[in-house]
């Protein structure tokens, strides 16, 4: 049975968080609004339904999140990917569509509830992080070019990069004046808001807090100017395209139509979805929970989504997850619970019940505007060549991941980049470091020769093996072994440091035993030294032990003075070796 964190923090909840809460539930749904009209768009969906994704979800991970400041929602990456599902199995614009969309909300949330109660949070380490930085780079590039036929005024149906620019290029004598020049002021106002707006305003006299709270208005302040300029001119006569009528009301919660087929050809995607969301969040909760010297706990997380995105597919809405921006926001803003999200979800309900007429003559190139300054602030050029500096293998990854989102699709990409760096990590494991080891003089510690000037014996010879003993590179261990017993005529004694090697499998310990053979037929002994406590167990639970020609050791330093005669220890200094 989940259990409920709001039975916790409800305890100690008082007049002070009720006036932080409501004040950050203002702001977010002042900054939520327009947001679920543009997402709900980015989805292809009618923008109402951005408003119902924006209601009951809240709700219910206030009560199953384990973070008192992350903001659930429709975000900009999770909304495409759900247009990119989506589209393959409905043509856009029909009631098949949506059904698609609300049924792909509630099998993520069916995902994210049964990976929680498994305690399955691990998963999300699939998403290495210089794979999930690059796809939400490209992703935010690929949103970002699908929203300028928005702001052109022109037919543009590509969903990959090439195909979106071949459009834009083929339809761009088509571009509407009034429309370019909505959209265009849009950018730029949404723009110079972002880094402008703050300090004019304290410069007049506000404060610094209520300047960022202001600051934050900005898409709505876009909004209502737009919208005033459209109605009064009578500016969708002249092909500036709006977002039209919206019904008022709510719908009501129910089950969506369950096609078992349709299921099964969403469940990928509805994977892909919950486990990119789930890396999203918690990455942001963990953030901004040590600002506060707060924990959130992955698994309950896990379930808090879950049941977030069921509440949004019962409720008519679509796939969710916490936003970063938004989530900044609110705990800027000084959220102190979760209930700020109740607050916020009461107010997108008021709002979807009387004041959608409002949004009727809301030019659908604003609401573009609003994504692309939104997500090209996702876009990071530096952790691209920050990567590309640490680690040649991970740059790889990532740029994989790009290309393949650019190139191909979102869905594509995030399996290309997980693909890439699982290969890269098992070809670290089967070609694990080895090292020949010896003494740094004057220490009891031990290091590559290969990189230090160390003391090291003719007849005792140490190694390290610096990876998990699998059996993916249990026969390259051994040929290494072997390779330096065909160099090393005079040995008595060879010695594994076993510092690093954290398991050892069923093929691990056959290498280990065949090794211990071979040394055996040529009157060479075999020790182990700093086994770790639970590799012990297993080598013991199989008798490996009885079998072995020489000792365990307790330390490496112990070892080496007990078989060589001329250890450091004794008063002996051997030759260092270059």
């Amino acid at each position: 049975m989940p259990r409920l964190p709001i039975l916790e923090w409800i305890k100690t909840y008082n007049q002070s968080k009720l006036s932080d809460d409501t004040v950050a539930a203002v702001i977010v749904t002042i900054m939520l609004i327009p947001q679920s009209l543009a997402y709900a768009m980015l989805a292809g969906l009618p923008p109402e339904v951005g408003l119902y994704a924006s209601i009951l979800p809240l709700v219910a991970y206030a009560l199953f999140g384990s973070s008192m400041t992350l903001a659930v929602g429709p975000v900009a990456v999770v909304s495409l990917m759900t247009a990119a599902a989506v589209s393959q199995v409905a043509t856009q614009g029909t009631p098949e569509y949506l059904g698609a969309a609300i049924l792909l909300g509630l099998l993520s949330g069916v995902i994210l509830m049964g990976l929680g109660l498994a305690r399955a949070g691990f998963l999300a380490n699939l998403l290495s992080h210089p794979v999930i930085s690059g796809f939400i780079s490209a992703s935010a590039i690929l949103i970002a070019f699908s929203q300028l036929k928005h702001v052109l005024g022109i037919p543009v149906n590509g969903h990959d990069l090439p195909a979106i620019i071949d459009d834009l290029a083929t339809h761009i004598q088509e571009t509407n004046g009034p429309t370019l020049i909505i959209g265009g002021l849009s950018i730029a106002f949404l723009f110079w808001v972002r880094s402008g707006l703050k300090p004019l305003l304290i410069q007049i006299g506000l404060s610094s807090g209520m300047a960022s709270t202001a600051s934050k208005a900005g898409p709505v302040i876009a909004v209502i100017l737009s919208t005033a300029a459209v109605s009064l001119f009578a500016l969708n006569q002249f092909g500036v395209s709006i977002v039209g009528v919206i019904p008022n009301g709510l719908p009501t919660p129910a089950l969506p139509a369950l096609d078992w087929s349709l299921a099964r050809e969403l469940l990928p995607a509805a994977f892909l979805i919950s486990i990119v969301g789930f890396v999203e969040s918690v990455s942001v909760g963990h953030t901004l929970a040590a600002r506060r010297r707060e924990r959130i706990q992955p698994n309950q997380e896990l379930i808090g989504l879950g049941a977030a995105n069921i509440a949004s597919g019962l409720g008519g809405g679509f796939p969710v997850t916490g936003g970063f921006s938004r989530s900044v926001v609110n705990f800027d803003a000084g959220a102190r619970t979760p209930l700020a999200g109740v607050m916020t979800a009461v107010m997108i309900a008021l709002t979807a019940l009387f004041l959608t007429p409002l949004f009727e003559f809301l030019p659908k190139a604003v609401l573009a505007a609003t994504v692309i300054v939104a997500v090209l602030s996702l876009v990071d050029l530096k952790a691209i060549h920050r990567v590309w500096v640490f680690s040649k293998s991970d740059f790889i990854a990532m740029m994989t991941t790009i290309v393949t989102v650019l190139g191909i699709g979102v869905e594509a990409g995030i399996i290309a980049g997980i693909l890439v760096s699982i290969s890269f990590l098992l070809a670290k494991i089967a070609r694990p470091h080895f090292a020949v080891i010896g003494q740094i003089p004057g220490t009891q510690h031990f290091r590559n020769a290969d990189r230090h000037q160390v003391l090291t014996s003719e007849k005792v010879l140490a190694v390290r093996l610096d990876e998990m003993l699998y059996f993916l590179n249990g026969h390259t261990f051994e040929d290494a072994v072997n390779q330096l017993l065909n160099t090393n005529k005079n040995l008595t004694d060879l010695v594994l440091l076993c510092t690093a090697i954290n398991e050892i499998d069923a093929s691990g310990l056959e290498v280990l035993e065949s090794i211990n053979e071979r040394l055996d037929s040529q009157g060479i002994r075999f020790h182990l030294s700093e086994v770790k406590g639970p590799v012990m167990d297993r080598l013991d639970r199989v008798g490996f032990k009885a079998h072995l020609t020489g000792q365990i050791f307790l330390s490496h330093y112990e070892a080496m003075c007990a078989l060589d005669p001329d250890c450091e220890s004794n008063g002996h200094v051997r030759s260092a070796r270059p």
